[in-house]
């Protein structure tokens, strides 16, 4: 028998996450099996206690649940409560633990696969919803000279600029009020899903700055795009997908599989 784990989100077709743990279990010899769950917009904790009662042993949790997995969980873990989201949902009997490895994974990409460090950076972060709040306390550690959080909705740029302001130097604003080059753009948004990209001005791009969107696909977003023609670095969400699944894969098995042979398989 085969442990069961799932992703869940809504869309969730497009996810990597099955092969790249079918991966991980070969590479640890666990033996687990790893599946997609399409949950309906008004239906994710029913969703998530009916696979629970059917043996499920956990799942990761992808857009736009992660503040309902949050809620759901039992039990958090430091970072998840700091995060005030969750992206993998563990279950122990009755309880539910929620985690957060989004950050965890995001940094690791970044500093460890790339080579970029990020003290004394100026980072810019699109979007102020569930994926953002995931990834700010772990950028934060890494000491950048400023976190900036730009959204459509300012005030909601503003609430989470507050929110984590005692972990660092955090500022925020609307996006037509954006001024400035920064180091590194990480787009927090769901407008890759779409094939979009937030309203920002070309300027916040430069040479050498890294554009990284959380959005994977086979093709540049429409992000990725953008940034490469204002002459900055680009890479999608893939790295930072399989450093969180590493991450998560540890939570649920107590082991830590190696990335690099999940990014030589898909020739990354």
């Amino acid at each position: 028998m085969r442990d069961r784990y799932a992703v869940v989100g809504n869309p969730v077709a497009h996810s990597k996450s099955p092969e790249i743990h079918t991966l991980f279990a070969r590479q640890t010899a666990e033996a687990i099996e790893y599946t997609r769950i399409l949950a309906p917009l008004d239906g994710f904790e029913d969703t998530v206690r009916r696979f629970a009662r059917e043996g499920g042993r956990g799942l990761n949790v992808t857009v736009p649940f992660k503040f309902d997995a949050f809620r759901l969980a039992t039990e958090r873990t430091p970072r998840a409560e700091t995060a005030g989201a969750v992206n993998t949902l563990r279950f122990d009997g009755n309880q539910i633990l929620g985690d957060n490895t989004d950050g965890a994974g995001l940094v690791a990409d970044i500093t460890r696969n790339l080579g970029i460090g990020l003290a004394d950076a100026r980072i810019l972060m699109l979007g102020a919803g569930g994926a953002a709040y995931g990834v700010m306390l772990p950028l934060l550690d890494q000491k950048p000279a400023v976190l900036h959080i730009a959204n459509r909705t300012p005030e909601k740029a503003a609430s989470l600029a507050d929110a984590f302001a005692r972990y660092g130097r955090t500022s925020s604003s609307g996006y037509d009020t954006l001024e400035g080059r920064y180091d590194v753009i990480i787009n927090a948004t769901s407008a890759g899903l779409q094939d979009t990209m937030p309203d920002v001005p070309a300027t916040v791009f430069g040479q050498g700055s890294l554009a990284l969107d959380m959005v994977y696909a086979d093709k540049p977003t429409a992000f990725m795009q953008f940034a490469a023609g204002q002459g900055a670095r680009v890479r999608d969400g893939f790295g930072m997908l399989v450093e969180q699944a590493a991450e998560s894969f540890s939570v649920w098995r107590g082991v830590r599989p190696e990335t690099a042979p999940v990014f030589a398989h898909f020739g990354r």
